[in-house]
């Protein structure tokens, strides 16, 4: 959005009819857009406002109830923080005692709201004049807030009161180009990481949101690393350095859910057991050994945070594979004793299991007159839609299989999710894999 589009949307006019619009429906937009047109409105200042309702619509699994009121632009839709994570970010800062914040990269504003909304005061910049000014919009509510076009790294922190103790800052680099597409080096983030986690030596409170797909290897070893996962999906990684590492150093992983309203959090540490020599054999819990009557599937921020034989030890188990992020244990439902209402691990009955081989598998399902099949994989180059289209399925059944490998072996697993009445709690022989070397997918 260029400033001048900015400038009339912003028009006492335009803003009314933007917050007077019904809920936004694609199938409607056109049919509406001529309705506005034809009563006299600026074709631009439609245009203009249809696109924004549509952005608020969209933005309203990550602001809730705040979207309606504020403005956005597209990129920085995309890599804002979810008010549920960006309150979470807040919370550090209060915990670690820091009284004022500079937003860096503010984007659009949604860690600023959160930081402003409880009570820290915030200096929120962007490079990109546009999206400071969206940002102004955003934050116009919050007296605590001062939004500034100007690049934050060049900001004087003494001079600004962000030393002594009492300053925080925060960033969340650009991690994608101005054609859309996804960086994945760290050095071409905007700014570049590298360049953001110096500022530790002139600040110490240093708060980084990075993507998830960040690589272990490389990371400061003086910071907590925390990946996030919302209802199940991985959001964001987090790198906090000085007091805001709340959990010491190294690897974390935070999952929230949402129950009745409400947000649940809850936080997996590394034991540290994984260091230790011999702690991988198969006797270990950690380790690899034979199926048990249960599979457990890790939530994506555990296995992101390389935190899985540390969840198989919570969950009695032990690895399907050293390679494969898939636990097996004895245990059923009473394994996450601390779920809390925020499970570990997505769990399964296994009351099946094969060698993978198509004829085989196509005669299991004909024999069980399954014909809704949920197909899971990890591990495995076959691909779900390919294979469902060579099983011909035809029953009335429906079944989950996950395709995988234990001990090396491709193999499948029919399960039963735990959530779900047991409908053959009779468990299959297992064999017992050995346990070969390799990195974890």
């Amino acid at each position: 959005m260029d400033p001048a589009a900015l400038a009339k949307l912003l028009d006492q006019e335009a803003w009314a009819l933007l917050n007077a619009l019904p809920p936004y429906e694609e199938k409607l937009a056109m049919v509406l857009s001529e309705r506005l047109r034809a009563k006299g409105f600026d074709p631009e200042v439609v245009a203009l406002v249809l696109t924004q309702s549509r952005l608020r619509a969209k933005a309203e699994p990550k602001f809730g109830p705040f979207a309606d009121g504020m403005l956005f632009t597209p990129a920085g839709l995309e890599q804002a923080t979810r008010l549920v994570v960006a309150a979470r970010h807040a919370q550090r800062y209060l915990a670690a005692g820091i009284e004022r914040v500079a937003d860096l990269t503010c984007g659009i504003g949604a860690d600023s709201m959160a930081f402003a909304g409880v009570g820290l005061s915030v200096l929120a910049t962007d490079i990109d004049e546009a999206t400071a000014a969206v940002a102004t919009v955003n934050l116009r509510a919050f007296p605590e807030a001062v939004v500034r076009h100007t690049d934050g790294l060049s900001l004087d922190f003494e001079a600004e009161g962000f030393t002594g103790g009492r300053g925080g800052i925060y960033a969340d680099p650009a991690r994608r180009t101005r054609a859309g597409k996804r960086i994945f080096d760290p050095k071409a983030y905007a700014p570049a990481l590298d360049d953001v986690w110096a500022l530790r030596d002139r600040v110490p409170a240093v708060g980084i949101k990075v993507g998830p797909g960040i690589p272990h290897d490389g990371l400061p070893a003086d910071c907590e690393a925390q990946w996030v996962s919302v209802d199940g999906d991985v959001v964001e990684a987090g790198l906090w350095f000085g007091p805001l590492a709340a959990d010491g150093h190294g690897r974390t992983a935070l999952l929230l859910r949402t129950r009745d309203g409400q947000t649940l959090a809850r936080t997996v540490r590394g034991d540290g057991l994984d260091a230790e020599p011999g702690a991988t054999g198969p006797e270990s819990v950690s380790g690899v050994g034979g199926l048990g009557s249960y599979l457990y599937e890790p939530d994506g921020a555990v296995i992101r945070a390389g935190l899985v034989a540390d969840a198989a030890r919570t969950l009695g188990g032990r690895l399907l594979d050293p390679t494969i992020a898939y636990i097996t244990s004895d245990l059923g439902p009473e394994a996450d004793a601390d779920a809390q209402g925020v499970p570990l691990a997505t769990g399964y009955r296994i009351v099946d299991t094969m060698p993978f081989g198509l004829k085989r598998l196509r005669s299991y399902l004909r024999e069980h007159d399954v014909g809704r099949l949920t197909i899971k994989k990890r591990g495995t180059a076959v691909t779900p839609e390919h294979l469902r289209g060579q099983l011909g399925l035809k029953g009335s059944a429906e079944a989950t299989i996950v395709l995988t490998r234990v001990a090396g072996a491709q193999h499948v697993l029919v399960v039963e999710p735990l959530d779900r009445p047991a409908t053959n709690p009779t468990a299959p022989e297992r064999p017992t894999p050995p346990q070969p070397a390799g990195e974890m997918e």
